[in-house]
């Protein structure tokens, strides 16, 4: 009976030990982690978040989870967090992250994704503090990569917390909520977003002569850096690329801007898809067309498409042309709820492209 007794209090003792531990902290190297995205290994601690949606997924157990993040030169930048595949907003980075776990008896499934884009600048993951972190369980799905600008970025659509013309001009990003995050978590897939606001496919919004997306597209920082390049080892099953709105664009009305050059925008489009079947030959490719373009302007979008198309018999490619949608967000940019009707434009497609069915 003695025994019984001291072997009990021994194990409520060790009870009592375990509960006054205090939360590890764990490194954003610890291989428990899984990175999805552009990234780059900073050093042992680090772990750099560059392109939109770039994530990091834990499971972690607990109380409580702090993520430790921060953004390229102590700059403000933004994260999405879901946990449990639950979203639960979009936060500052240059502020405490503390999120209360709902179960700290059981393992919680946390994910971060970069809200902002290449070009607002790194998001550093430092790693979090938890009692316990292990491995998640990933799924083999197929991916779509979303080639695109500022729309597929999530530009100037959440404007919740910080309405237009307020904060840095990032500052209403919101790549989770944008159609092509929307579009992968609909259908069940991974994704990647190769976004570059401004960005064309033969000149860019308000300049003729800087870096398109087929310049940058190879480069990891999506940048015209060509020092580091981008892993292009695991090939997605469709390539969606949504180019042309800068393109046909007359920029801000105030700098000389030539007219919009058909001939040069199809080549430049034709050589880009050609990149593209040169690293995934098996790759089916989606031209998708602009929600804010219309009239002329969407004709000849169309119209180019079209001869890019032609161009590759032998390869699967397939066009979407989108029902005109009046954007709300920011900078004549659509919002969260336009990228939902985009997303609803989309999803059949895309589900048919995956699924041979076009």
């Amino acid at each position: 009976m003695i025994r019984r007794f001291l072997l009990l209090l021994l194990l409520i003792c060790a009870g009592c030990n375990e509960a006054k531990k205090k939360p590890q902290h764990f490194t954003a190297v610890n291989d428990s982690y899984h990175y999805s995205g552009r990234i780059e290994k900073i050093n042992d601690t680090t772990v750099a978040l560059i392109n939109s949606g770039a994530s990091v997924q834990i499971q972690v157990s607990g109380d409580s989870v702090s993520v430790l993040l921060s953004g390229e030169n102590e700059q403000p930048l933004f994260a999405n967090i879901e946990l449990n595949e639950k979203y639960l907003g979009r936060f500052r980075t240059d502020e405490p992250i503390k999120i209360d776990l709902p179960d700290s008896t059981n393992t919680n499934s946390l994910t971060i994704y970069k809200a902002t884009e290449a070009t607002t600048g790194t998001l550093y993951f430092h790693g979090i503090t938890a009692d316990k972190i292990s491995s998640p369980k990933i799924k083999d799905r197929p991916k779509i990569e979303f080639i695109g600008n500022s729309i597929t970025c999530g530009m100037g659509a959440d404007t919740e917390e910080y309405p237009c013309d307020t904060g840095e001009w990032y500052f209403q990003h919101n790549a989770y909520l944008a159609y092509g995050q929307r579009v992968a978590r609909a259908l069940d897939v991974d994704f990647e977003l190769s976004c570059v606001s401004g960005m064309g496919m033969y000149r860019n919004w308000n300049d003729e002569d800087q870096p398109v997306m087929p310049d940058v597209y190879e480069n990891l920082y999506l940048n015209n850096d060509g020092s580091k390049k981008a892993n292009f080892k695991e090939a997605p099953e469709v390539v969606s690329i949504a180019l042309g709105t800068n393109d046909l664009s007359l920029g801000d009305g105030e700098k000389e801007r030539a007219d919009f050059n058909q001939e040069k925008f199809t080549s430049n489009y034709i050589k880009f898809v050609k990149m593209i079947f040169e690293k995934y030959p098996e790759v089916k490719i989606a031209l998708l067309t602009s929600p804010m373009v219309s009239g002329e302007n969407n004709e000849m979008l169309v119209e180019s498409l079209q001869k890019v198309k032609e161009n590759f018999p032998d390869h699967e490619i397939k066009d979407f042309e989108f029902e005109a949608v009046t954007p709300h967000g920011c900078g004549y940019h659509p919002d969260i709820e336009d990228h939902k009707q985009m997303a609803a434009q989309l999803i059949p497609f895309f589900n048919d492209l995956l699924q041979n069915n076009l």
